[in-house]
């Protein structure tokens, strides 16, 4: 018995040793994202916040027929299906160059994560001197008799925002790759290529496999950045950019501005509805691609 109950008084211990460390980060949490999002679902089916007369899913409904909002959504839509995938594959492209056998490995590392030591404000005064009217790259098209572009005032826009955000963040997502090749069991793969199996196969079965919850998660890492280009692109061309440009936050920032809190707000929880599904179903391809994985 008396083992019994200093086992018993070890383990409260311990628990409330762990409860101790770990009620900082959950008071954080709580006050900081828990209850400001609990206030946003509040305020999105209300009226105003004076009067505060509940209207259920008016303030959704009401979303779908602006026209800001509806141009928001497309374009932040068009600007994620472009990115993303371009910031996965060639990181994991680069990754893989950089795992082989290449002079200067470590050089072009320290290349590659150079843009996360960089202020946006200057990142940000370099892209308007390459991509303006006047900018240097019209500058060199025009040496091969091409008419210039106003790349921040056309659907070109895309592409420099696409370019913008692939040299933000390819280097961290690279990293990331790196570690997680290198924790691909080596035997495993030997065993493959004694068998006769394809490099392609190789990849494609064994190493893919291995590197889904990588993948996963660096994938769901650039949906959230994708996001959050909205400071860039605020600095670029300030409240109201060309309309191509106009993502969800610019109608995010504007609204606020203006005190519409229950638009605000609704569009708050119906975009984070949105992530929480894609973030699913990302979870759900992850678990079935990578379900015959040995942990």
């Amino acid at each position: 018995m008396q083992i019994q109950k200093r086992r018993m008084r070890r383990r409260i211990l311990e628990e409330g040793k762990a409860w101790s460390w770990l009620m900082p980060s959950l008071i954080g949490v709580l006050v900081f994202f828990i209850v400001p999002f609990c206030v946003v679902i509040y305020y999105s089916v209300l009226d105003n916040p004076i009067y505060a007369n509940f209207v259920g899913l008016d303030n959704f409904l009401a979303l779908f027929k602006n026209a800001a909002f509806l141009r928001a959504m497309r374009n932040t839509g068009i600007f994620t299906a472009l990115s993303v995938p371009l910031s996965v594959v060639l990181s994991l492209w680069m990754a893989f160059a950089l795992n082989s056998r290449i002079p200067g490995k470590s050089w072009l590392r320290t290349c590659f994560l150079c843009p996360l030591m960089v202020p946006i404000a200057s990142v940000v005064l370099v892209w308007q001197v390459i991509f303006h009217y006047h900018g240097t790259l019209n500058q060199v098209t025009e040496l091969f008799g091409l008419e210039p572009v106003d790349w921040l005032k056309t659907n070109w826009s895309y592409i420099v925002l696409t370019l913008m955000f692939l040299w933000k963040t390819l280097g961290y997502n690279m990293i990331l790759f790196m570690s997680a090749i290198a924790g691909i069991p080596t035997d495993i793969v030997e065993v493959a290529q004694l068998e006769g199996a394809s490099s392609w196969y190789t990849f494609l079965h064994i190493k893919l496999r291995y590197l889904s919850p990588t993948i996963l998660f660096v994938t769901i890492l650039s949906i959230i950045s994708s996001f959050k280009m909205f400071r860039e692109v605020y600095l670029l061309t300030g409240d109201y950019p060309f309309e191509s440009m106009y993502l969800l936050q610019h109608f995010m920032n504007n609204t606020f501005k203006s005190l519409d809190y229950q638009k605000l707000s609704s569009a708050a929880v119906l975009l984070s509805v949105i992530m929480i599904v894609i973030i699913g179903i990302l979870f759900l391809i992850e678990s079935k691609y990578g379900e015959d994985v040995e942990e």
